[in-house]
């Protein structure tokens, strides 16, 4: 069995003496692991970082099998955005959200998504943003996506500003006025003739707190998980005022333990 295909590098572990244990994305074969020899040697260590960009080659005696990867550099992107604070949080929780899909089951569509976000992750309200939409392109995916296109209550398409959270519908501003208290805040970046050019601290963390949400009850408590460290670090990042200075640069753990 063999194949080749492009993919962004989520995560590696040592294997042994000089080999590596690597997980890819991919375009066609979905969240994919192989072996690469010589993985934790000197030479591979600048392809094998999370965020980078390769062109894969696997190969194994049945398809089942861990197999072999041979891979190239593409698009080295990760030592330029592991020096920004916000990109290091969101790198890995872009890997974390990426894990809760099946292994090796295809996602050609996330896997563009991720491209588009990690070519465009240096500036940190748009990073923000993008995050935002994966998560919400993510329970989509797995089943629990969200209809923001009209009001849950009346049907009606414009001026939707909240969201159920129970159900998980837009409300419009009129038939959520009574309730608002109890509804989440649909932020408009997150509606359909609305972009992210003009978005605000407030209106990631009224995002990440919608998406959130779902993530938590639908996906990750129902496999005894809860949100990561990375997130939170990145929403931290991504809403922390101009005027109080910069976060330090965030040193993540060697994935080797070199």
């Amino acid at each position: 069995m063999e194949w080749t295909d492009d993919g962004i590098v989520l995560g590696v572990r040592r294997h042994g003496e000089s080999s590596a244990i690597v997980e890819l994305l991919t375009r066609a074969h979905g969240r994919h692991l192989g072996l690469v020899r010589g993985g934790a040697g000197s030479k591979l260590r600048p392809v094998l970082q999370p965020g980078n960009s390769v062109h894969a080659g696997w190969r194994a005696r049945l398809d089942e099998h861990l197999g072999y990867y041979a891979l190239e550099g593409m698009r080295l992107r990760a030592a330029t955005l592991l020096a920004v604070p916000h990109a290091a949080y969101g790198i890995t929780h872009l890997a974390a959200l990426a894990r809760l899909l099946p292994e090796r089951d295809p996602h050609p569509e996330m896997y563009e998504t991720v491209e588009r976000i990690l070519e465009d992750f240096d500036d940190a309200t748009m990073a923000g943003a993008h995050l935002v939409r994966f998560e919400l392109a993510m329970l989509g995916e797995l089943g629990f996506g969200l209809d923001l296109s009209a009001c849950a209550a009346t049907g009606v398409t414009s001026d939707l500003i909240y969201v159920s959270p129970k159900s998980g519908g837009a409300v419009s501003r009129t038939a959520g006025e009574p309730w608002r208290d109890k509804l989440l805040r649909l932020p408009p970046f997150l509606r359909e003739d609305e972009d992210a050019a003009g978005c605000t601290a407030d209106d990631l963390r009224d995002g990440f707190a919608l998406t959130g949400r779902f993530l938590l009850r639908n996906v990750l408590e129902p496999r005894g998980q809860g949100h990561s460290d990375a997130r939170d670090g990145f929403i931290n990042a991504v809403t922390r005022p101009r005027g109080q200075g910069a976060l330090p640069v965030v040193a993540l753990p060697d994935p080797m333990g070199r």
